[in-house]
């Protein structure tokens, strides 16, 4: 072979070789862009898996959300022998929203028949311990109890209703939730639930990529988005940690984050999580979520206790809130609901009877201000004083507590409609100028039962009740005879009623008159006290001194500091309704002093006791000296300035006081019987004058709160 042969055949074999080396090296390449980017993408998967876990942990471990406190009534004791009306505890049943039904079955029912009331009581974590549920009756004869029984026909000592939810207390940066844990969801509501949102949730990871698939597919066929492919797990994904934008990487980051909170967690944490967390509806500024607070917004009653087609119609909603809001869309909601009640027939989930029944009954809902009516915003005010006076911060800002206060929820309402409807009596020139606050304290307990601060008794603006420092004019009159009765003056002690004179130390007189401006010569103490007669107090006060009447106010429970001017004797003194309340609470206790409370206990989330009250009560009056003035404060309603009461409030007995100060610009009275002291005043804001006396004013609002009492 010639040598240009040979070089020819070496440059063919170099240009082949040439070409397979860049094949070669171009697979090498492709192979090692691959290799080297599943590389990053699993390092970047890994390291979003760590981010997301972590950020899964920080929600879910421990408590998920920031809880707002419950704030509850005091629970309605009942007992044999008790001085409790039949329609007072119905009244009490209802707004406890106990369903009235024929026969009793379950809890949270009661039914009337006769003179007995069967009741079903709901179960209750007390800071004592769990009340289970349990079915009573209660038997009355005229206006008492004689008799309660259980199921079993035993007879009980005590029966104790659950309390009712007042409020609950969060900031704006808290939303309003009402925690339901898992064992406590109706088994009908999960069941219901997955038929309309999730078939698979017990049997896929997080994901459903035939559901994803079939979303798809449809979507592409109508050329907008019309279904989606998200699980309930994914659902909570966006929930909880994503934005409601629409997007591939969102969807990316929903699924991750769904597929790891599945391996991490039980399918049954993750329902508890999703049904507390999902939107239900807007209350004004405040969102509802969780179906345990969207049961209460809608329908006014626990879960627990919802009916076939309450709980079509929640399911109903929790696929648009808005679209289908049954208040704003009741057409569509009803659609809806029915569509949900059809799918639950026609799968087994209830039978053709209860199907029936359901799907004919209508909507039904619960006042739009359901959730809101309880509040006051007088007690609130209170409620956050007494809990920053007892409890140190780091207690206070503790997620979902439980708090137990002493508020009788019908006393509360009496005292609002008492206020109101009184104002509008007394208002004889219909200017709405006149305001009025009441505190109701229970006797025995020294604790807090109503307290109103306003005309309008949900404005949550001046709480006249606690910061409305108004002279309390002859409201002092009784810490005067105290003084003397505990000195060792009596009853028929004798006392001047004729005209005095009298210099302060400026050379300043001052001439003190009766209010009909007469003088009777001499009266007995008991007299002078029950009419209320300035001069003989006035020459009592100067004879007992000053500062031993200036020690009483302190003893009876006054913290203000008080100068010794021989005007105080007639109520120059200053003092806000519930400081009044305060100064009354020894007399009406047989000279016993404890502090006005309202909070009772509270407890954590976990049931833990945080706080109890314990505060003692101290004697610091003779029983005897205070049995004296008290029996005197009731000829003051019998034959003094409050003996308007015979008519107003025939066949009930009170004791009280009335005050009335210069220039008739406040009128208070304070009333009291065998259960609770009733404090009441009425003026102006501007402190021009109200033209009212204590009998013409505060008197009238009193009687209207007792009359509801009977």
């Amino acid at each position: 072979m010639t040598t240009s042969k040979k070089t020819v055949k070496k440059r063919s074999r170099k240009k082949k070789a040439k070409k397979i080396t860049f094949k070669q090296r171009l697979l090498a390449f492709i192979w090692s862009f691959f290799w080297k980017s599943s590389l990053v993408f699993i390092a970047l998967m890994v390291i979003a898996g760590i981010y997301f876990d972590k950020k899964i942990e920080r929600r879910l471990e421990g408590s998920t959300w920031t809880l707002p406190a419950q704030v509850y009534a005091r629970p309605l004791l009942l007992q044999p022998h008790q001085s409790v009306t039949k329609q007072a505890l119905i009244s009490e049943l209802r707004m406890l929203n106990y369903r009235p039904v024929r026969t009793v079955q379950s809890a949270g029912q009661f039914a009337v028949q006769g003179d007995r009331v069967e009741i079903y009581r709901r179960a209750f974590d007390f800071p004592q311990g769990i009340a289970v549920k349990e079915k009573v009756i209660v038997t009355f004869v005229y206006n008492r109890i004689t008799s309660i029984k259980n199921s079993a026909g035993e007879n009980l000592a005590t029966f104790k209703l659950d309390p009712l939810l007042l409020a609950r207390l969060h900031s704006d940066q808290i939303e309003d939730r009402l925690f339901v844990p898992f064992e406590k969801i109706p088994d009908l509501f999960i069941d219901t639930l997955l038929l309309m949102e999730d078939r698979n949730y017990y049997h896929h990871q997080g994901i459903s990529p035939f559901a994803i698939l079939r979303a798809f597919m449809v979507n592409f066929k109508a050329g907008y988005t019309v279904q989606g492919g998200s699980t309930l797990t994914q659902q909570l994904a966006k929930n909880l940690f994503l934005t409601q934008e629409r997007s591939l990487w969102r969807k990316f980051q929903e699924a991750y984050i769904a597929l790891l909170m599945d391996y991490k967690y039980s399918k049954d944490k993750l329902l508890e999580v999703y049904l507390n967390e999902v939107y239900l509806a807007q209350n004004g500024k405040t969102g509802v979520y969780g179906i345990g607070l969207a049961s209460d917004f809608y329908f006014a009653r626990p879960i627990n206790e919802l009916r076939i087609e309450q709980i079509a119609l929640l399911v109903a909603i929790i696929k648009g809130p808005s679209y289908y809001n049954p208040r704003r869309n009741p057409d569509r909601a009803l659609t809806r609901r029915d569509l949900v009640l059809r799918l639950m027939v026609e799968n087994g989930l209830i039978n053709s009877n209860d199907y029936k029944y359901a799907v004919a009954d209508a909507l039904r809902l619960s006042a739009r201000s359901a959730l809101n009516k309880r509040a006051n915003p007088a007690f609130i005010s209170f409620l956050h004083r007494e809990m920053k006076q007892q409890l140190p911060s780091s207690v206070r800002k503790q997620s979902g507590l439980s708090i137990f206060t002493s508020i009788d929820p019908l006393a509360q309402q009496h005292a609002e409609f008492a206020v109101e409807n009184g104002l509008e009596k007394v208002d004889k020139n219909s200017q709405k100028l006149l305001q009025g606050a009441m505190v109701v304290t229970d006797r025995k307990y020294a604790e807090l039962r109503a307290i109103v601060s306003g005309r309008d008794v949900k404005f949550s603006g001046f709480n006249r009740a606690l910061d409305a420092n108004r002279p309390i004019g002859s409201l002092v009159k009784p810490a005067v005879y105290l003084t003397a009765l505990e000195a060792g003056y009596e009853l028929n002690s004798v006392l001047n009623d004729k005209q005095i004179v009298l210099k302060n130390s400026t050379g300043q007189r001052w001439q003190p008159k009766n209010y009909d401006r007469k003088f009777r010569g001499e009266v007995t103490l008991e007299e002078a006290l029950y009419k209320s007669l300035n001069v003989p107090t006035v020459n009592l006060g100067m004879q007992v001194g000053l500062s031993n009447v200036i020690n009483t106010l302190h003893k009876l429970g006054v913290k203000e500091k008080i100068k010794a001017y021989p005007s105080l004797i007639l109520g120059s003194v200053s003092l806000s309704p519930f400081q009044v309340a305060q100064m009354y609470q020894p007399i009406t206790m047989q000279g016993r002093y404890r502090t006005l409370q309202m909070i009772r206990a509270i407890t954590s989330i976990e049931g833990e006791l945080l706080y109890q009250r314990h505060d003692r009560t101290e004697q610091r009056f003779s029983p005897q000296a205070v049995k004296k003035l008290t029996d005197t404060l009731h000829k003051v309603a019998t034959e003094g300035t409050a003996r308007s009461l015979r008519w107003r409030n025939k066949g009930q007995v009170f004791a009280g006081k009335t005050g009335t100060t210069n220039n008739l610009k406040d009128s208070w009275f304070v009333g009291f019987n065998a259960r609770e002291v009733v404090t009441t005043w009425v003026g102006r804001d501007d402190n021009n004058s109200a033209k009212l006396t204590g009998s013409s004013g505060a008197l009238v609002l009193f009687s209207t709160y007792m009359k509801q009492k009977k």
